[in-house]
C-alpha cells in the first residue's frame, strides 16, 4: 500500500485573545491508500482538529502534511479549496442535506459546482444512490427519509466526485443504535470492495473499533495507535508520540470552517 497521507510534527495553536490555546501539540501519522482508520478522543482531545487539518479545512500552525507526497501545508486559499472539492469527500453528524431539494438532487450538487453537465450529474448520482441501496428513493426530499437514509444519501454525496478519501465526522452520532451500525457497515463495504480509503472521527469506542486501525487522541497528541476488530489492513502499531505533561491541551473542538459553500465544497 502507497502512503496517502504523512504528518510530521504538525501543531495548531488557536489564538483565542488573551491566551493560546494548542488544540494539535506536535502530531505525526501516516495513513496508507486503502485504509479505515477511526480517530476517537474525548471532547477537546484534538480529534475534530486534526480531521480539519487532514481535510484541508484548516491549515497546521506549524509542521508538514502531505498528501499523496505533496506538502500541502502552506497552499494558498484556492488551492485548498480545489484539493477538498476534488480529494475528498465528507460525512457529517448532521447530514447537511438541503431540505427542498431530493435525495438525487443533493447527490448532484458537489457535481454541479464542478461544473459537470446535467446528464452526467444525474447518471452519476444515480449511480451512487444506487450504490448505498438508495435507487428507489432518489425523489424523496430529505424529510422522507429516516436518519440512517439521510446519511446513506450524504455518503453517496461523498463519493460522487470519486474521492480518495472519505472524512466521516461522527456519522452515526444523531442515528439510533441500529441505524449507527447501518452506516458503519456501509462504510466497511465501501472501504472493502472498492478500496475506499476512509477516515472516521469518532467519541464512541465501540464504533471506533469496527475500523481497521484505532488512533486515540489526547490532549492534542496520539496516545495510541492499534489494530480493530477489522483486520483487514493488520499491521503493528506504530509508535506515536508521548503523551504531553503540561496541562491546557484541550482543542477548540467546537471551532470549524464553514464548508458549505461553492469555494469551500461539501
Amino acid at each position: 500500500m502507497s502512503e496517502l497521507i504523512e504528518l510530521e510534527n504538525v501543531r495548531k495553536v488557536y489564538d483565542a485573545g488573551t491566551v493560546e490555546v494548542p488544540a494539535l501539540r506536535g502530531v505525526s501519522l501516516v495513513v496508507s491508500s486503502g485504509e479505515f482508520v477511526a480517530i476517537i478522543g474525548a471532547s477537546g482531545s484534538g480529534k475534530s482538529t486534526l480531521m480539519n487539518i487532514l481535510g484541508c479545512l484548516d491549515r497546521p500552525t506549524s509542521g508538514i502534511y502531505r498528501l499523496n507526497g505533496q506538502d500541502v501545508s502552506r497552499l494558498e486559499r484556492d488551492a485548498l479549496a480545489h484539493l477538498r472539492n476534488s480529494k475528498f469527500g465528507f460525512v457529517f453528524q448532521g447530514f447537511n442535506l438541503l431540505r427542498r431539494h431530493s435525495a438525487l438532487a443533493n447527490v448532484e450538487l458537489p457535481l454541479l459546482y464542478a461544473g459537470i453537465p446535467a446528464g452526467q450529474r444525474r447518471r452519476r448520482a444515480l449511480e451512487m444512490l444506487k450504490l448505498v441501496g438508495l435507487t428507489e428513493w432518489a425523489a424523496h426530499l430529505p424529510n422522507q427519509l429516516s436518519g440512517g437514509q439521510q446519511q446513506r444519501v450524504a455518503i453517496a454525496r461523498a463519493l460522487v466526485n470519486q474521492p480518495e478519501v472519505i472524512l466521516a465526522d461522527e456519522p452515526t452520532g444523531n442515528l439510533d443504535s441500529r441505524a449507527g451500525a447501518e452506516i458503519i457497515d456501509e462504510l466497511k463495504h465501501l472501504n472493502r470492495q472498492r478500496g475506499q480509503t476512509i477516515l472516521l472521527v469518532t467519541h464512541d469506542s465501540a464504533i471506533a473499533s469496527r475500523a481497521a486501525r484505532v488512533v486515540t487522541m489526547r490532549d492534542g497528541l496520539i496516545a495510541s495507535d492499534v489494530a480493530g476488530e477489522d483486520r483487514s489492513f493488520d499491521r503493528e502499531p506504530r509508535s506515536v508520540s508521548p503523551l504531553a505533561s503540561s496541562t491546557g491541551g484541550e482543542g477548540l473542538e467546537g471551532k470549524r470552517p464553514h464548508f458549505l459553500t461553492k469555494a469551500g465544497g461539501l
